[in-house]
């Protein structure tokens, strides 16, 4: 200890050190660990979350690390995947939007569900981690093939037809190419129906902090709460949100 310690920073590091012994801390707790006030900690918990070290559960109220602690992290020990970097992210766009999201990758001609997180709500679009959809049938697939060289895109789908998931599932090799065209340029791609039947999406590119793109972030969600004028809104808070999570992903 040194001899003239600074007692508000003393206390804020103390707070820190709770995010690396457990996942949530609450105010009263915390005052208890560090031995303050409830106020005092709640000042504390304030300003930290001001600065990106810790967010907070608009249900809970409990405390739980923010991406500028999570990203010291990455690129100190580089060890935290995608999925650990991502889901306290996903998590806060679920409240948000109040629809499931999702976070893929391409694998060959399929994207790959590395994460999921449902919304609460009786009707939902359920988890698909683990599971693969052909990209072309998807807005995340779409996203991440709209990310790769023309000819790279050709490569990967190979010769024959495009599978038909369903009955609004682009076929037509010279449809999708033009359709990626228009996914670059509006930054964001959609689905209504193209992979199943009742399901909407809408997702963007996640980048690495050397603009590559490493990930597709969506929301997936019912008709009836999902229509083609919301499409645009629920692009601009994926952004933010794809933003959040490259912020703290190493090359």
């Amino acid at each position: 200890m040194p001899n003239y310690p600074i007692g508000s920073v003393d206390n804020a590091l103390r707070l820190l050190r709770l995010f690396g012994r457990q996942k949530t801390v609450r105010v009263a707790e915390a005052g208890r660990d560090i031995g303050v006030a409830r106020s005092t900690a709640h000042r504390l918990m304030q300003m930290l979350q001001y600065h990106g070290f810790v967010s907070q559960d608009p249900d809970s109220k409990a405390y739980t690390a923010g991406p500028e602690l999570i990203g010291m992290a990455v690129w100190l020990v580089g060890g935290l995947d995608l999925r650990t970097v991502a889901r306290p992210i996903m998590a806060d766009l679920v409240r948000e939007l109040g629809e499931t999201v999702h976070i893929s990758v391409l694998r060959g001609s399929d994207i790959f569900f590395v994460e999921t997180i449902e919304t609460t709500k009786s009707l939902r679009v359920g988890s698909r981690t683990g599971m693969t959809l052909p990209a072309h049938a998807t807005a995340a697939g779409k996203v991440l093939l709209a990310a790769l060289d023309p000819g790279e895109v050709r490569r990967l789908l190979g010769q024959a037809r495009l599978a038909a998931l369903t009955g609004r599932t682009l076929t037509s090799r010279r449809d999708l190419e033009a359709h990626l065209v228009r996914v670059r340029e509006l930054g964001y791609a959609s689905n209504f129906g193209e992979s199943e039947e009742e399901v909407r999406s809408v997702a963007v590119p996640v980048r690495d902090s050397g603009g590559n793109v490493r990930a597709a972030l969506a929301i997936s969600a019912p008709p009836s709460r999902l229509d083609e004028e919301a499409v645009a809104g629920v692009a601009t808070v994926l952004r933010k949100g794809a933003e959040r999570i490259s912020a703290v992903l190493p090359a």
